[in-house]
């Protein structure tokens, strides 16, 4: 695929780009294919989504850019990872320790797990600063206090001392993002960041982060199992499917006219505020393959209702043309259907 999948009109510094990426981990004594030849590109301050349903690879994926996927039992195969034009597959430990916070950031989903309980917020927001910016402990701590009250979070100052228990959700989420951004790092990874929220914090979480990217002009990477959530914040969606990238497109493109089963049942199952309730959601029927065994053909065949014999081959990640991929033998049979299921 390489770099064609991100072709700009104007030419626009490449940040990130990952080329044929394998991960796999063993698991009693059987291998499970989390990740297989995916590629994409990411240009400076742009923001991008990579989504599918649990399993499909995609918090893998980004794990494995930062050197976070545990050996035993997880093992990157293959692939390079260009980072400002560096492989970090190849870089030491020491070289990705000086890499994650600093020039690359993490949210993860779950700030009650992630934040550290018994050490009070100040601490964790200064480590970072302390580590990867040499600031003594008065410069960190001011710019903790600036970075919490960018986040939008009252006091700041008086709440460095606080423990996270003593924040709600979306206080703990927000000290997550002033974390993850407090060394201003030109790549964030937002991993289903507002998962454990209610739907008004939720969209608050996501305005913020908008707001924050148009602030620091950092590029954003959103891992998402929503497609409606990352809608408005994307300027491209790549949709994975059991470890495989089966659609690559831009974000009004691919709303508008998927090119691939799987997407498009992904958007027919997203409720509608215009639906009747007598409406039933339609519903991807069936499971995800087993991973732990080989996929030999379209790893969506199984549960898709326009598969054909031909599709008991693997299919290439088409280029369609216009920024366009999908992994589709009948991708260009799919401009016409409007709703999942339809014949073709």
């Amino acid at each position: 695929m390489g770099s064609g999948l991100n072709e700009r009109a104007c030419a626009v510094p490449q940040l990130l780009e990952v080329k044929n990426l394998n991960v796999t981990f063993l698991t009693d004594g059987t291998v499970v294919r989390a990740v297989n030849g995916v590629s994409y590109t990411i240009d400076e301050g742009e923001s991008i989504a990579i989504v599918g349903e649990s399993g499909s690879g995609k918090s893998v994926g980004v794990l494995a850019l930062m050197g976070l996927i545990p050996h035993p039992p997880g093992r990157i195969e293959s692939g390079e990872v260009l980072f400002k034009g560096r492989d970090l597959l190849k870089a030491s430990p020491a070289e990705l320790r000086s890499v994650r916070g600093k020039d690359i950031a993490m949210v993860f989903q779950d700030p009650m797990t992630s934040l550290n309980p018994v050490l009070p917020i100040g601490l964790q927001l200064t480590e970072a600063l302390q580590k990867h910016l040499s600031l003594d402990s008065t410069q960190a701590r001011e710019r903790a206090v600036k970075m919490l009250g960018l986040v939008g979070l009252p006091h700041a100052e008086q709440r460095l001392r606080d423990f996270p228990f003593q924040f709600s959700g979306g206080q703990r989420q927000r000290i997550m993002i002033a974390m993850a951004l407090t060394c201003s790092p030109s790549l964030l990874i937002a991993d289903e960041p507002t998962t454990a929220l209610d739907v008004t914090i939720q969209a608050q979480i996501v305005e913020l982060v908008r707001e924050l990217q148009s602030q620091l002009g950092m590029a954003i990477v959103w891992i998402s199992h929503n497609l409606g959530l990352v809608a408005g914040v994307v300027t491209r969606v790549i949709v994975m499917y059991a470890g495989f990238i089966v659609e690559h497109a831009p974000v009004d493109d691919l709303y508008e006219r998927p090119l691939h089963p799987y997407t498009l049942g992904l958007l027919h199952a997203i409720p509608n505020v215009e639906t009747s309730h007598q409406e039933r959601l339609v519903s991807i029927e069936g499971m995800p393959p087993d991973l732990r065994r080989p996929i030999r053909g379209c790893p969506f065949a199984p549960r898709c209702p326009y598969r054909l014999d031909q599709c008991e081959k693997l299919p290439p990640l088409f280029d369609v043309g216009g920024g366009r991929h999908s992994a589709c033998w009948r991708w260009e049979e799919l401009r016409q259907v409007t709703t999942f299921g339809e014949p073709l």
